[in-house]
């Protein structure tokens, strides 16, 4: 017991985002282990946030295992940990020989994991739901694949092997995912018998992280992913890496992702990351399995809940003996909001929605010269038309000073939505909705009940979308309202049907 307490912990691919994570999260559970980096990238060790990091050759080079086997020996450490897929299946391959601990599912395990058709293949033969995919011979064989796919209006193409929806798209025609494969053919010099043509999936994004040690589940947790980072610049649109994500208690979704490690391992050990998106029936399908290393959100999962899911893995790798009663570990509602140039940031839905909200004036401001007031200074107009509705005024007292992570409340405090009287004010909308994004501002004079619901999502991101359900539901509970959630696609398709 002593020895984990104080045990020496080293972390390859410190200074990437997923390593520095998991740092924080390690460093968040216990302050007496000692952490320590590795990385082939001097640029990136210098973002490293372990105490002590080293220079070590990359996963591709011959002499990476054997650098970090003295490296082990000469640091005194007890348990190392890779956080990427090339050096999982290296480490899980590379077992003898060792002076400290691995904590890796097994090297056929991780194979199998990492190429997605064979992985699809193996899962859909246990019974485990996927979407349909099919292997691609080259350029030539997408036509044919696309036709036993049923030539559906939207199919997505991809690469069997990668991580972050590498080679990744959505298409719409059979030319269009020869194109995208015969670009990546030759100017990434990417063959084109590595893609794959399967079913889209259009649901929930869900991930499902769990900890197993010889077959025995010991902890899982779930999330769901809402919005993505440098959608800008991936041409899928999706991303493994979330910008906004939120756990979730979907007793549903863990259900399969359980299933789904037992399919690839019955004796695993070590950390499962299950990717699973909703198909068109809103049934929870298998995408991909990371195994052997932690998720890039793995701090949504750490920092909330009754156990940190990096600090139990730890336990686990260095043969201290864990018992948790209740495996499925799910804490609902609270959030991540990341960015590539920040540490994430973990919110619960109440620091959010305790926040005043206020109603947009229907007509949209003016977008002539401000009018000039007293004093010769220029100020825009704030007073309403007739019939517009008042907003709260909110005060930004000593209360907003320091609370990372929270929205202050009005002055009334939260769920006192009385509206004032008198002149009205700009609305503080930022925090929420963004200014000019609320739906009361697409009214343009209607009544707010006549406003399509498209035209409302249609002007908001993900973001926006997700404060907005916040909003909604606060409200609702306020009333004494219950709402389910309704699928919009299946809902328009019944509506479209004879």
């Amino acid at each position: 017991m002593t020895r984990v307490k104080s045990a020496r912990l080293l972390v390859v691919g410190a200074g990437s985002g997923p390593a520095n994570n998991l740092i924080r999260s390690l460093r968040a559970a216990n302050s007496g282990w000692s952490i320590l980096g590795a990385n082939h990238d001097p640029f990136a060790l210098s973002r490293s946030a372990a105490d002590r990091s080293f220079l070590i050759p990359s996963a591709d080079h011959a002499g990476f295992v054997r650098a970090l086997r003295r490296l082990a020996v000469s640091e005194r450490v007890d348990l190392l940990i890779p956080t990427a897929d090339a050096e999982v299946a290296l480490l899980a391959s590379a077992r003898r020989g060792w002076r400290c601990r691995l904590f890796l599912p097994r090297a056929r395990t991780v194979a199998l994991c990492q190429d997605k058709y064979v992985l699809a293949r193996h899962l859909g033969a246990h019974g485990v739901p996927v979407p349909r995919t099919l292997p691609l011979s080259g350029i030539r064989s997408v036509g044919e694949a696309y036709r036993r796919l049923g030539r559906p209006t939207r199919a997505w193409c991809r690469i069997r092997l990668g991580t972050s929806s590498s080679g990744a798209l959505p298409v719409a025609t059979a030319e269009q995912a020869r194109n995208w494969i015969a670009y990546w053919e030759t100017m990434r010099h990417v063959p084109a018998s590595t893609f794959t043509l399967s079913e889209y999936l259009p649901g929930r994004d869900f991930a499902c992280q769990s900890l197993w040690q010889k077959g025995r589940l010991v902890l899982v947790k779930a999330f769901e992913r809402l919005a993505y980072i440098s959608v800008g610049g991936n041409p899928s649109g999706m991303s493994s890496a979330a910008a906004l994500a939120r756990t979730v208690a979907e007793p549903r979704v863990v259900e399969v992702a359980i299933r789904t490690v037992r399919a690839v391992d019955p004796r695993a050990s070590g950390v499962f990351g299950v990717d699973l998106k909703e198909n068109a029936r809103g049934e929870a399908c298998v995408t991909e399995i990371n195994a052997g290393r932690f998720l890039a959100g793995t701090n949504l999962l750490d920092f909330t809940g009754a156990h940190n899911m990096a600090a139990t893995y730890v336990k686990l790798g260095m043969g201290e003996a864990v018992a948790i009663k209740e495996v499925h570990d799910a804490s609902a509602d609270h959030y991540m909001v990341r960015s590539v140039d920040e540490y994430p940031r973990i919110v619960h839905k109440t620091a959010l929605c305790s926040t005043t909200c206020t109603m947009l004036p229907n007509k949209r401001p003016s977008s002539g010269p401000p009018t000039r007031g007293k004093e010769g200074r220029h100020a825009e107009r704030t007073r309403p038309e007739r019939g517009d509705a008042q907003g709260h005024r909110r005060d930004p007292g000593p209360s907003d000073q320091g609370k990372a992570g929270q929205i202050s409340q009005g002055p009334q405090g939260a769920g006192q939505d009385r509206p004032r009287k008198g002149r009205g004010e700009a609305p503080p909308q930022e925090e929420l909705l963004g200014r000019g994004s609320a739906p009361w501002a697409l009214a343009r004079g209607r009544p707010v009940a006549r406003v399509s619901t498209v035209e409302i999502t249609a002007r908001l991101d993900a973001h926006g979308l997700e404060a907005l359900r916040l909003q909604i539901h606060r409200l609702a509970a306020g009333y004494g309202i219950a709402l389910r959630r309704v699928d919009a696609e299946r809902t328009d398709r019944r509506r479209s049907a004879p």
